[in-house]
């Protein structure tokens, strides 16, 4: 006897007794795809870290500065975005198309009920196209071959790894996945990652994930700045650098520095 779901209903696959990373991402972001046991273990993880929710608009919004700027100065049209999360506003493809209609996305995440609502990461302009496939990081060579039904690998590719290898705990096997897919892509390609950090003057941090760990599931790893910069390793790093990301190119110019939020991100191009 087993509990393991047989249908192929994602719904099936969604566990309402236990927070899940993503619901609680939903729910400090404002949405309303997370149930009561994730508004629960988000107001525990806030109270622990009451900065927490910062995380996660300046992680979405990192992302929207990120495209904008790939579509509009370095003329990417093709997009490969692992670890999706569950649709909010100013998804990747509503990025791009808004600024290029022909812009072609592929969504990638493992979570069930991300691919319950992935029918809303499917709208697409005319000119161009999105697809979502069911398939874990780890999961290279599938993931690579499928893309390929969306996008032309022979042409610039931006690779989109927002707060996803985080799931990977070995640093060897996360940076090692991250090489085989930037080998995979052309010269003119360009990496954009995003990773909670750790570091001695942030403690409550460090508190917040070893609650998460705890409680939640998928099991969070944090890494620190200096090993969030190995994953762009070869690659031409873009100013400046890798940051927290609420200061990757703010729309504002900067002329305030922004408090750092411990989610560092940064956009590098394959030479």
């Amino acid at each position: 006897m087993t509990d393991t779901p047989t249908s192929d209903d994602p719904y099936d696959r969604i566990r309402t007794d236990q927070p899940h990373t993503a619901r609680i991402w939903n729910y400090w972001l404002g949405g309303k795809d997370n149930y009561e046991v994730d508004q629960q273990a988000g107001e525990q993880i806030r109270a622990l870290h009451p900065g927490i929710g910062e995380y996660a608009r300046a992680d979405r919004q990192f992302l929207g500065r990120a495209v904008e700027y790939l579509v509009t100065d370095c003329g990417i049209r093709q997009f490969l975005d692992i670890g999706t999360g569950l649709p909010t506003a100013d998804n990747t493809h509503e990025v791009a198309q808004r600024l290029a209609p022909d812009s072609r996305v592929v969504y990638v995440d493992n979570d069930p009920i991300v691919l319950a609502h992935a029918e809303a990461l499917l709208y697409s302009t005319a000119q161009g196209r999105t697809a979502y496939l069911d398939e874990d990081l780890r999961n290279v060579d599938t993931i690579l071959e499928q893309a390929r039904e969306t996008l032309d690998l022979s042409r610039p590719v931006a690779l989109i790894l927002l707060g996803v290898v985080i799931f990977i705990e070995d640093d060897e096997e996360a940076h090692g996945i991250v090489r085989r897919l930037m080998d995979a892509l052309p010269s003119g390609s360009h990496l954009v990652l995003s990773h909670t950090i750790t570091r001695p003057d942030l403690p409550d941090v460090d508190a917040a994930v070893a609650f998460w760990n705890e409680h939640g599931t998928p099991r969070l790893t944090q890494r620190t700045p200096d090993a969030v910069r190995r994953f762009f390793d070869g690659l031409d790093l873009l100013e400046p650098g890798v940051v927290s990301c609420n200061r990757w190119r703010p729309s504002d110019g900067g002329a305030e520095p922004a408090e750092e939020v411990a989610m560092f991100g940064g956009v590098a191009r394959k030479p």
